[in-house]
């Protein structure tokens, strides 16, 4: 890139209508990069997704921007040399070939979720605790209500001194942190590998302005490891309310389940909330559903399920201190706005020669 008479070529595969303005941005910053964009249909089945493209689409494409869409072998795109995904994670692509096979850099969204998926988080979590379920089923019998009863909509604990556990301190945690910290909380946080000094602390993502926690100041403490001993270490810290972003990797399968439930909950005595924003099969499910109907956990907020969509039988959706939401707490009217410019950043990046943002590291799997 950046003037030879080689032509990049963007191929856009996204499951949303093209953005004219966005794209002529592009193409005018980087005049050098031919730009192709199809909308696509928002299934991950592989096989659906490559008939419905034409043949021949990946011959030339050096830089594939994509959710779900990938070229059915190596072989056919052998050019390519940056996957692009417009998602936090990449779980999507590790069984593929491009992913186990080649070493084409890949590079995700990380970093442009945390504003709304933060106020999803503390609507459904004050949701639980304002009881506001009962509030809403008086609003809809046009009925005043009263005091009393299991949902007592008058026995409100509010959140101030009470303490955050953050299971995943990255870009949504972070914004997670800083938000519950306003709202007068102590904020905890839990990494893979030791945060034990200001530079590993500082946050290397994108970052959406106004948001995060830059420096890591936020949390009061931090714990790491992926074993099971520190683990159960850092769920024992008198937590409240525990956020679950961990990406989902081999590591992180069940990473929660009954021995977890009780670490966090002091064997019940002090039943926490739970919210998944992550993946799913991070949480053992029927623990999950065990530890919410025995009372070990206060309720659960599931953005996230296992599997997706979560089967109509399922008795999470009918747990009185539950709320399931289909996987849409990353959404939002600047989700595709700001996920072109983590692109734009690596397009910039890539023209200069220079360390490409949120690039993900195979070996560990994100």
């Amino acid at each position: 890139m950046g003037g030879g008479p080689f032509k990049e070529h963007l191929l856009c595969l996204l499951p949303a209508p093209e953005s004219k303005e966005i794209l002529d941005g592009l193409r005018k910053k980087f005049p050098n990069i031919e730009i192709t964009y199809r909308q696509v249909s928002m299934t991950s089945d592989a096989e659906e997704q490559i008939k419905a493209l034409p043949e021949g689409i990946w011959k030339d494409v050096t830089i594939l921007y994509t959710l779900f869409s990938f070229p059915e072998k190596p072989s056919d795109a052998p050019k390519l040399k940056l996957v692009q995904l417009i998602s936090a994670g990449s779980n999507q692509v590790q069984k593929h070939p491009i992913y186990t096979e080649t070493n084409v850099a890949i590079t995700t969204s990380s970093g442009i979720h945390g504003p709304q998926i933060a106020e999803w988080c503390v609507m459904t979590a004050l949701v639980q605790s304002h009881k506001y379920n009962s509030l809403h089923d008086l609003q809809k019998e046009h009925k005043w209500g009263k005091s009393g009863g299991k949902t007592d909509y008058h026995d409100v604990r509010d959140m101030v001194g009470r303490r955050l556990g953050v299971l995943g301190y990255g870009s949504i945690g972070r914004q997670v942190g800083r938000v519950a910290k306003a709202m007068g909380m102590d904020v905890v946080a839990y990494t893979a590998t030791p945060k034990d000094t200001p530079e590993k602390k500082k946050d290397r993502g994108f970052i959406v302005p106004g948001t995060g926690d830059i420096d890591g100041e936020v949390p009061s403490a931090w714990y790491s490891g992926l074993d099971k001993e520190s683990r159960i270490h850092f769920l024992k810290q008198d937590i409240d309310w525990l956020i679950v972003s961990v990406p989902l990797t081999d590591q992180t399968h069940h990473f929660l389940s009954t021995d977890e439930f009780k670490a966090l909950s002091q064997d019940g005595k002090k039943p926490a909330f739970v919210t998944n924003i992550a993946r799913g099969p991070i949480i053992d499910q029927p623990k999950l559903i065990e530890a919410l109907k025995n009372n070990t956990l206060a309720g659960a907020a599931l953005d996230v399920t296992d599997p997706e969509p979560l089967p109509e039988d399922s008795e999470l959706w009918d747990l009185p201190n539950v709320t399931v939401t289909p996987h849409v707490s990353g959404v939002g009217s600047s989700y595709t706005e700001r996920s072109f410019k983590v692109l734009e950043e690596n397009l910039t990046r890539l023209d200069k020669g220079e360390k490409l943002l949120n690039e993900v590291k195979r070996e560990r799997g994100y």
